[in-house]
């Protein structure tokens, strides 16, 4: 049997035969089902699906298999993609001063964590603010962002993107709110991380107002970025507990901590095509 596995995630209305449907052309493709997941949303009147699946000994090449499904899929009205887990995706990094979630994603990536290829780290800031950090052979970009500037720097942003073929653009603590246009053209595959204070927090040191008004939980949230701030289909979160005894330091230390882990988690969720949209929400099948 093959070690190749390919993973096919899919969203419709639901409706009697999609399991059997997709099954059945599995089986009849050559192909041996390793994982299925799936998930009924009631209220909604969708259903989704993902399902982890690998050629036996002569099965069809994934082209073969994305063309014979395609029929299946039209007469389900589904949204759906297949693809090969092996293949890597191309993340572009987005940072500003904050360089924790930078340097998590970059070691993440280096062991072998998070299955990516990073594409280049851009940062509105010059390339001395982030001196200690081993880049390697990944490209940086220094993309500074003022008020009379912020569209053409988008627009530089966007060709950059487009020029390394990049697939997820991560917002790692990137301390700029995309346009519109910008956040619509990256629809579902741009991840943001921020803490979990929003919107009751907002604006300059946010875990010093956390403090001063005896928070009794920290937290962040990682979700896609959408034209409206911080309010896009949430992804993961965290928290975690403090105390009276915790200064404002504290809380900034444990705060990029659960930053860290969550970004990290959302993206591998990503990575991994766990992820489905839901309208304003998303279906996460966790491992």
């Amino acid at each position: 049997m093959s070690h190749v596995q390919f993973v096919l995630t899919l969203s419709c209305p639901n409706r009697p035969g999609i399991v059997a449907a997709v099954s059945s052309y599995l089986f009849e493709s050559g192909c041996n089902i390793l994982d299925a997941q799936q998930f009924d949303d009631t209220e909604g009147g969708n259903f989704f699906m993902r399902v982890v699946f690998n050629p036996v000994d002569g099965a069809m090449p994934l082209a073969t298999l994305s063309e014979g499904f395609a029929p299946i899929g039209e007469r389900f009205g589904m949204a759906w993609a297949m693809r090969d887990r092996a293949e890597r995706r191309r993340v572009m990094i987005l940072v500003s001063k904050f360089d924790h979630c930078l340097v998590d994603l970059l070691y993440r990536q280096r062991i072998g964590e998070l299955p990516m290829m990073i594409s280049a780290v851009v940062a509105n800031h010059p390339r001395e603010t982030y001196a200690g950090i081993d880049l390697g052979e990944v490209p940086f970009h220094h993309l500074p962002v003022t008020k009379e500037t912020k569209l053409e720097q988008e627009t530089r942003l966007w060709e950059l993107i487009r020029a390394t073929r990049t697939d997820v653009v991560v917002l790692a603590r990137y301390m700029q709110v995309l346009s519109d246009g910008l956040a619509a053209k990256l629809k579902g595959r741009a991840i943001n991380i921020h803490h979990s204070f929003l919107p009751g927090f907002k604006g300059a040191k946010p875990y010093h107002q956390a403090h001063a008004r005896g928070v009794k939980l920290i937290g962040a949230t990682a979700h896609y970025v959408t034209s409206d701030l911080d309010e896009g289909p949430i992804i993961e979160q965290d928290v975690e507990r403090i105390s009276h005894r915790d200064t404002p330091d504290d809380l900034v230390r444990k705060g990029r901590d659960i930053e860290r882990r969550v970004l990290a988690r959302a993206l591998r969720y990503h990575l991994d095509d766990r992820v489905i949209l839901n309208g304003a929400k998303t279906v996460v099948f966790t491992d």
